[in-house]
């Protein structure tokens, strides 16, 4: 991603709007996520996406490997009583020639016991690709790393 600042700049008046559809579009696709709405927030992927994240052995790739995975973290977080709440931001929003656009961003992710107090479950960076289909932005591949692994 050297080339982003380069990108960015070329955008001029056009990158306001831009950066605020990118914005819209994670708010709604972590509200998704954290109300395990998982056939909705798969649907905010493209059909054959890569999902790569630490806490999973291997890539997902596709929708129903999404919405699987969503079910399962579900499923964990309802037998550990907890509820988990993703904060996105510090977008670093770059178009591509293709039109794909590179986002770069940090994740904090808050664990709240059901009845009980609140933490701050883990801190990720996030580096997505991002394209339209059909008018929508789409998540084509996700990567994410956690700092608190090497």
């Amino acid at each position: 991603m050297t080339t982003q600042a380069a990108l960015t700049r070329e955008q001029g008046a056009e990158f306001g709007p831009l950066y605020a559809s990118v914005q819209q579009f994670y708010a709604h696709q972590m509200q998704l996520l954290d109300l395990q709405e998982a056939e909705r927030w798969a649907d905010t992927f493209t059909e054959d996406a890569t999902f790569d994240v630490p806490t999973l052995a291997e890539p997902v790739r596709g929708r129903p490997g999404l919405i699987a995975a969503s079910r399962a973290a579900a499923a964990r977080l309802a037998e550990a009583g907890e509820r988990h709440r993703h904060f996105m931001g510090m977008f670093d929003v770059a178009q591509g020639p293709d039109g794909a656009l590179q986002v770069r961003s940090y994740t904090t992710v808050y664990a709240s016991v059901i009845g009980g107090e609140s933490r701050v479950h883990r801190v990720c960076v996030c580096e997505d690709v991002l394209v339209r289909e059909g008018g929508r932005l789409l998540v084509s591949m996700r990567r994410v790393t956690r700092d608190d692994l090497a």
